[in-house]
């Protein structure tokens, strides 16, 4: 099918919930004359777009106040950066998504693309591509679960990474240091610099207001790191001092 039909599809949908306040599988199946399995990528794409809430057998539309947690937690500027990301990625790639609410957000600029071959140390991550349309083939890092950064972490997890190679590997920071590279308050700090050693292309995607943060654990230093992309909150001397540091810079407005 089409991505203008799948787009069709998904805004009919929305205006159906929003007239009756609730859809189901079952009448969204026959209505479309699709699969249950099209029709719950598509509850489930559209409720990772912050459109619905899922329901055991379809789907509600969502309460006011829900929406404009929703928003806030995928801020305009992560939407931004991951628009300019995905520029980053042909069909075909072996990509590494690292967990994060940043590297998320580029999860639903994925629609697009075809053949990709997608890793990820995060459950949610991992449940947003199986919601995609042009669904990658999914690989998980497994290892031990870790509260702090909700992903898996470890020895075990670090071993499946050097089974592979990618093209690039799609990473956030808690911190920029502009003299040392990216910084983090997590110590569990070996899957990442794994993830990088295994990658052609490290990107990091970070918010602006995480520039120049002090945090002590570096995670991975600039000569790791291949291109940072950010917002347009930055002043021309920061924005010299990161391309003093041989990195590509990419600037989303």
């Amino acid at each position: 099918m089409s991505k203008r039909n799948t787009q069709q599809r998904r805004h009919t949908i929305i205006t159906e919930l929003n007239q009756s306040g609730k859809v189901s599988v079952d009448q969204l199946s026959k209505q479309f004359s699709t699969s249950e399995v099209t029709i719950r990528k598509d509850l489930a794409a559209l409720e990772t777009s912050g459109l619905l809430l899922r329901r055991y057998g379809g789907a509600i539309s969502l309460p006011k106040e829900i929406i404009e947690t929703k928003n806030e937690k995928l801020s305009k500027r992560k939407l931004a950066i991951a628009k300019q990301a995905v520029l980053l990625i042909r069909d075909h790639n072996r990509i590494i998504i690292d967990s994060g609410r940043t590297t998320s957000a580029l999860v639903t600029e994925l629609e697009d693309k075809k053949g990709l071959i997608v890793m990820t140390n995060s459950l949610s991550i991992a449940s947003d591509l199986r919601a995609l349309e042009n669904e990658p083939i999914l690989l998980m890092t497994g290892g031990t679960w870790d509260p702090h950064s909700e992903a898996f972490q470890g020895q075990v997890a670090e071993q499946v990474l050097r089974s592979y190679d990618f093209d690039q590997l799609f990473i956030g920071a808690d911190g920029i240091d502009i003299t040392r590279g990216t910084t983090t308050f997590n110590e569990l700090i070996g899957l990442s610099r794994v993830m990088a050693e295994v990658s052609r292309e490290v990107i990091v995607m970070v918010e602006s207001d995480k520039i120049g943060r002090k945090i002590p654990n570096l995670e991975l230093p600039w000569q790791q790191v291949h291109t940072l992309i950010t917002d347009n909150g930055l002043s021309e001397e920061i924005i010299n001092q990161l391309t003093n540091q041989g990195i590509n810079l990419i600037i989303a407005n």
